[in-house]
């Protein structure tokens, strides 16, 4: 076969293979982060009960995974929605691109705390950033008080604070890929580390070792990555009231008679104490549209529309009974204006 009939059988055969893969699926395809799963999951269910349309999928693949997968490019075989618990990164809006996805449209949907947390059997903690830091980072500032770093030494909580319980360090935590680990890791760990002058100076000479300091977990033990699963971390935590979780303040909200959240710098999560920033361990939430597959995918608009509308994510918005924490007027009528426009994302 000649070269340009090869070429034209190829497109003709992509177009006929697109064709049926679009009259295959008739619903709307969600993957990401396990934080905003059930945000999602619940505008889902009400979407396809009060509409014509389908409920959508809503798969739970973490932050990182889930916008992994959106990024590898435009058709049906991809998703068309990526939720994350953390604002998309410039590699992955690159890795889009050259997948062929160039329009995103960015929906900030609300905000959610970070909760460090244990069996209400337990005690309950009060910790500081720095203590997390001590806790659980790779490396930590030599006990000797000289301006050098050590292996973590710390295999109990009174070692890293004499206020703080004698139980052993174990804390649960979500995997690389999510969302809740990448913030607990900025907001948190790094939180900590720049208390010390010496490694907060690094952030200018050297961005690089800086953040290699204050975001690397240890891998000796004392942190245990338990999954994206947020209830597998509850059965764990009620094994053992001595362990700590870390998860988004919506779950602790849900399972507030199981589970209690420890007090961060003196502030207790909560959903006031979020909401007006009082909370030092809190982050944004979002979704990711493709552009391209709005008006291909049925129910695409209508599925934006219903999670931008005030009933939802409004101020008493049934996503705020889910522990989702609201923004406040202007940016929600913002958001809500970028997402009929299905504004592009420009970092």
């Amino acid at each position: 076969m000649k070269k340009p009939l090869l070429i034209s059988a190829i497109a003709l055969s992509g177009v006929l293979m697109s064709g049926a893969a679009q009259a295959a699926r008739d619903y709307i395809n969600i993957v990401g982060s396990s934080t905003v799963y059930p945000f999602s999951t619940v505008v889902a269910e009400r979407f396809g009960k009060s509409t014509q349309y389908k409920t959508p999928k809503v798969e739970s693949t973490g932050s990182g995974g889930g916008l992994k997968l959106f990024c590898q490019g435009v058709g049906v075989q991809h998703p068309d929605i990526a939720n994350a618990s953390r604002r998309i990164k410039a590699t992955e809006v690159a890795l889009c691109a050259e997948n062929g996805v160039e329009e995103i449209v960015e929906v900030l949907i609300g905000f959610d705390g970070i909760v460090i947390g244990n069996s209400v059997e337990g005690t309950r903690f009060n910790l500081s950033r720095r203590d997390l830091f001590l806790a659980l980072a790779k490396e930590v500032p030599n006990p000797d008080g000289s301006e050098t770093l050590v292996e973590n030494p710390y295999t109990t909580w009174k070692q890293v604070n004499a206020s703080l319980p004698d139980l052993e360090i174990e804390v649960l935590g979500p995997p690389p890929t999510s969302g809740t680990r990448d913030a607990f890791a900025e907001l948190a760990l790094e939180g900590g580390c720049k208390t010390y002058d010496w490694i907060k100076a690094l952030k200018k000479a050297d961005k690089k070792r800086y953040k290699g300091i204050c975001h690397t977990v240890r891998e000796d033990g004392p942190f245990i990555e338990a999954g994206e699963n947020d209830n597998l971390i509850v059965q764990k935590l009620n094994a053992n009231p001595d362990a700590l979780g870390i998860f988004g303040f919506s779950f602790l909200d849900q399972n507030a008679d199981q589970i209690q959240g420890s007090m961060i710098d003196g502030v207790e999560p909560t959903f006031d104490s979020i909401s007006d920033g009082g909370y030092p361990v809190s982050r944004p939430l979002y979704f990711y549209v493709k552009k391209a597959h709005v008006g291909v995918i049925p129910g695409m608009k209508e599925y934006l529309a219903e999670f931008t509308s005030n009933k939802a994510f409004g101020e008493e918005g049934y996503l705020t009974e889910k522990g989702m924490i609201p923004l406040g007027d202007e940016k929600r009528a913002e958001v809500k204006a970028n997402v009929q426009a299905l504004k592009k994302l420009v970092l």
